[in-house]
């Protein structure tokens, strides 16, 4: 953040929380140095709105006051901006820190740090050090693609989204109009489950494979959100950890080792080979792609053409 914007955001937050009667825009813009510079009313205007959004989003109660004159102002009580105390222990000093630790890679970071320092203004003991407690966990979760944080914040508002969508048997994207439900991540990878309004029920989405914007359409939506658990069973059975049956397959020695963890048996064919008996479940095909030739399924029939369909999808680009 710019310091002549942290410098404006402070001003506006210490008139607010200074005042005992609602401010108008006017009497702010008269308070503010920087407002004062603002070239045009509509400067003002948008910066004012951007200003009152940011300081929203770093917690500060803002309320919105109309006098008996129709006129708008606004003030942050201080009563509604106090958090009680707060006393935490070693223990769950550590496991905050264990969880802001997990974003590190992520555009969550800031957010996590942020978290932090706000539980230590809070009363979060000087002597607790959340990031050194239990040095020795290193918990991770890589967020590379573009599409995780307008996506977490769709499912946070719950706002219907417009993406493109490039599925592993299609050469090219297709648009998804999509209600939002959550973000899990299965086997490294992150998913988004949600409402698919074309196609008229629940879908799960890789978010590698959404190429392009995520766009926001339309006002919230009201129908019913699954729970967190009932998301996560659905993630599981698309992503392919809902097995119902078994699958053959042939492994280059050396290769493909989470698909030896979940063999149920294994044997040598020599030449370089393992034969493996894996489960087989929704989204095992698009698995084995990931492994190229170092897999050759064997049976069934139909995963082995699916596997297939894939590869010629991936090599026609």
């Amino acid at each position: 953040m710019a310091i002549a914007k942290a410098e404006r955001l402070m001003n506006l937050a210490l008139c607010l929380l200074g005042t005992r009667r609602p401010l108008s825009k006017r009497e702010l813009r008269e308070s503010i140095e920087a407002y004062l510079e603002a070239g045009s009313d509509d400067s003002f205007n948008r910066m004012f709105e951007r200003d009152k959004d940011d300081l929203r989003e770093l917690g500060l109660v803002i309320e919105t006051v109309e006098n008996l004159d129709g006129e708008v102002g606004y003030l942050a009580r201080r009563d509604s901006n106090r958090l009680p105390p707060i006393t935490l222990d070693a223990e769950e000093a550590a496991a905050l820190g264990l969880a802001a630790k997990v974003w590190q890679q992520a555009r969550l970071a800031g957010a996590a740090s942020g978290a932090l320092q706000k539980l230590r203004a809070a009363g979060l003991p000087e002597d607790v050090d959340p990031y050194e407690a239990h040095g020795a966990l290193e918990p991770r979760i890589p967020v590379h693609e573009a599409a995780f944080e307008p996506l977490m914040l769709a499912c946070r508002d719950r706002r219907p989204v417009v993406f493109d969508y490039r599925k592993a048997t299609a050469a090219r994207p297709e648009p998804r109009h999509v209600e939002p439900w959550a973000l899990e991540c299965w086997r490294g990878h992150w998913y988004l489950a949600g409402f698919d309004r074309d196609r008229g029920a629940e879908r799960v989405f890789r978010l590698s494979r959404i190429t392009g914007k995520v766009r926001s359409r339309g006002a919230r939506f009201a129908a019913d959100v699954p729970d967190v658990v009932t998301v996560r069973e659905t993630v599981a059975s698309w992503a392919g950890e809902t097995a119902d049956r078994s699958a053959l397959i042939r492994l280059r020695k050396g290769a493909g080792y989470p698909l030896r963890a979940k063999a149920t048996a294994e044997r040598e064919l020599g030449d370089g080979w393992d034969e493996l008996e894996i489960p087989y479940g929704h989204g095992l095909d698009a698995w084995l792609v990931e492994f190229g030739p170092d897999v050759v399924v064997l049976d069934p029939a139909e995963l082995r053409a699916d596997v297939l369909d894939r590869l010629r999808a991936v090599a026609k680009g």
